[in-house]
């Protein structure tokens, strides 16, 4: 899409009504929605998705299935990566710029000036848009934990799902698996099932106690429903039968158990095997190992294979590892650039096994961004040979020049990966 200009005038205006970006609280979202009809009240049937990874594309997934099934879908997704618009589907469709600009121009003012987070004004406006046009279902993804996020107003979702738990944002969640699990089992509401995802032992403990305590079934992964790999295709069992499918066309191992989790939701909404084929085979989940078919970058480097993925925590490096372990061997290189909030060092120690070289780059416009030497340093640490460079296109022409058939593999943040989708087009 062109670059907008109305609506990120009033998305700046937005980032200065609260001092912090990050502010856990529900308090501020329940007076804004007062204000504008609480539309959170009349939503389509929700399905809630909170996790550390997986929440995106098993929601993307879920919303291939649904439409498949002939299902008209609102979906709130974050953060965004090239365009705030991507954030908000409303029936089907990336909202227009003109819409989006009305939309948050009214909560703007119904606000009143009064302090709100940017992620808590704009989860407002998304709820003001679904309610403005009809659909089958609406998507929530979780933007931060779960239990005091913006997205966990609604008190009879349909159904609410718990990817895989996590370390991440420890800093906002908590330190241990346990802590951070409760703050993700916060979505889980009274009497609505749950679908659980693969987890650690001590985040599902955690889970299923928050889950008796408000009477909540429970849809588990290893207990209610199991999802596996077999020649080349995709196996689903539980209580009602087998699916056999095709493996999900979003790439990586991890992406079974993502499957999983939204073929369990589909079958316990009621939707048959077309809906499930539809979930693995339709979904389109950007920067979440995608191959890079066309842009400046590709035509720069036309006999490399370039990929893009914008997973950042130990997890995410463990998944990604696993990915490229699958993969024809072929010569690999990164260009990672992180935030500096991250664990860098447990990003990368998986891939290092994986990777011939790093090359180092800042993220451009980030002011978190973690600077390219420490990114060096920390891959070094890992034994990841290392070297820093200015941007991306800088990092590429280096490695294409000793290397024009090699697999590139650009990492390490989602605001990166945006970075990159924005200026490759």
């Amino acid at each position: 899409m062109t670059k907008p200009s109305s609506s990120d005038a009033i998305l700046q205006r937005m980032m200065a009504l609260h001092p912090k970006v990050i502010d856990l609280t529900l308090d501020r979202m329940g007076r804004c929605l007062d204000a504008v009809g609480k539309p959170h009240e009349h939503l389509p049937p929700v399905i809630h998705v909170a996790g550390t990874n997986g929440k995106g594309s098993t929601q993307a997934m879920i919303r291939a299935g649904l439409e498949a099934a002939g299902q008209t879908v609102h979906a709130y997704t974050s953060p965004h990566l090239a365009w705030f618009h991507e954030r908000i589907r409303v029936a089907g469709e990336i909202i227009s710029e003109e819409k989006l600009t009305a939309i948050l121009d009214e909560v703007y003012q119904a606000n009143g000036g009064h302090q709100i987070t940017y992620f808590e004004i704009t989860t407002v406006a998304a709820f003001l848009a679904f309610v403005r046009e009809t659909a089958d279902w609406t998507l929530l993804e979780v933007g931060l934990g779960g239990r005091h996020d913006a997205t966990n107003v609604v008190d009879h979702p349909r159904l609410t799902i718990i990817t895989t738990v996590d370390l991440d944002h420890q800093q906002f969640l908590g330190e241990t698996l346990g802590e951070i699990a409760y703050q993700k089992a916060g979505i889980i509401k009274r009497g609505v099932p749950v679908v659980i995802g693969p987890q650690h032992e001590e985040s599902l403990e955690v889970i299923e106690a928050e889950a008796a305590k408000y009477s909540a079934p429970c849809l588990t992964h290893g207990q209610h429903w199991h999802a596996w790999e077999e020649r080349g295709r995709l196996i689903y069992q539980d209580e009602t039968g087998l699916l056999d499918l095709p493996l999900p066309n979003l790439r990586g191992p991890h992406q079974i158990g993502n499957a999983g989790m939204a073929i369990a939701a589909l079958r316990h909404l009621g939707f048959g095997e077309a809906a499930c084929e539809g979930a693995v085979t339709n979904a389109y989940w950007p920067a979440r190992m995608q191959r890079l078919h066309h842009g400046p970058l590709v035509e720069a480097a036309p006999w490399a294979e370039l990929w893009l993925d914008g997973g950042h925590n130990p997890a995410a490096g463990e998944a990604l590892a696993a990915t490229l372990a699958e993969m024809p061997r072929r010569p690999t290189y990164m260009i990672c650039g992180m935030l500096s909030t991250k664990d860098v060092a447990g990003y990368l120690r998986p891939l290092a096994a994986q990777a011939d070289s790093l090359h180092a780059v800042a993220i451009p416009g980030e002011t978190a961004t973690l600077p390219a030497e420490d990114t060096a340093a920390a891959a070094e640490s890992v034994g990841l040979p290392a070297i820093v460079a200015t941007s991306v296109g800088e990092a590429l022409a280096d490695i294409v020049g000793r290397d024009p058939t090699a697999r590139v593999l650009i990492c390490g943040s989602l605001y990166l990966a945006g970075s990159v989708l924005r200026e490759n087009g």
